[in-house]
């Protein structure tokens, strides 16, 4: 395993911690402070920046307070070179599963997530 698989593997699990735990700390600590944050399964598309999806995090009430179980996955990494990979992800809060698919880029030796494009899928029951 190449140390970028491991940098950016311990990146996502924060990125998970950060969601389960809605701690903007974390959040910040793994978003590129320009990253976008967009899914086109709501009427208008939702496009976020930074300062506008933290707020949002920080208002929620965690999947942990909650006593939710613990629903996210890696599903795959492909590094398009020494700064740039892509991530596909799985994860769940309340009634909703997400895929994610995340951008991360390698700046000042540290990997960041600089775009999030997710849907959404609505669980029964």
């Amino acid at each position: 395993m190449t140390q970028a698989f491991t940098d950016i593997t311990a990146i996502l699990q924060d990125y998970f911690d950060a969601l389960y735990f809605c701690d903007t700390e974390i959040l910040q600590r793994v978003f590129h402070p320009k990253a976008i944050y967009a899914t086109a399964d709501e009427t208008p598309m939702l496009y976020r920046t930074m300062a506008e999806y933290v707020p949002v995090v920080a208002a929620r009430q965690s999947p942990a307070s909650r006593g939710e179980s613990r629903r996210d996955h890696i599903d795959a990494i492909d590094l398009a070179g020494e700064n740039t990979a892509v991530a596909r992800l799985r994860c769940s809060i309340g009634q909703r599963d997400f895929v994610d698919f995340l951008t991360l880029v390698r700046t000042e030796g540290q990997w960041r997530i600089i775009a999030k494009v997710f849907q959404i899928i609505e669980r029964q029951g």
